[in-house]
């Protein structure tokens, strides 16, 4: 069975979608089929993409990377969600912001993602 919250790219013109409701068709972009991208943790990069979660007094902080994201015009981290169980938090960014977000969720089954512009999705788990 197809999980919610996959996320799916066009390599032709860079259109990104993030499906909530699974169906049973084909995405297609540009006359293509678009590309699932796969959540990476570990591999090259991983010290600047990995989301670290850390609990707050409000909630909680990502912070993307043990060594801090590039945010330029054609390398930043485009979005930041966070998810506890059945509730999902999403935070867009902008190149010179930095590559951080917080949010007023709690519980202990944190889950972080982030999506890199060159080095498309990451995780903490």
């Amino acid at each position: 069975m197809t999980q919610r919250f996959q996320v799916y790219r066009c390599d032709v013109c860079r259109n990104t979608i993030k499906v909530v409701a699974v169906g049973r068709g084909e995405l297609v972009c540009c006359g293509k089929p678009m590309r699932l991208l796969e959540e990476k943790r570990k591999g090259t990069g991983m010290e600047k993409h990995v989301p670290v979660v850390e609990r707050t007094d409000t909630g909680i902080k990502v912070t993307i990377g043990a060594i801090p994201h590039p945010m330029e015009d054609r390398h930043f981290v485009e979005w930041i969600e966070v998810r506890s169980g059945p509730v999902a938090r999403m935070q867009y960014l902008r190149p010179g912001e930095k590559a951080e977000a917080t949010c007023p969720l709690s519980g202990t089954d944190i889950k972080a993602r982030c999506y890199c512009t060159l080095h498309e999705i990451w995780t903490n788990r």
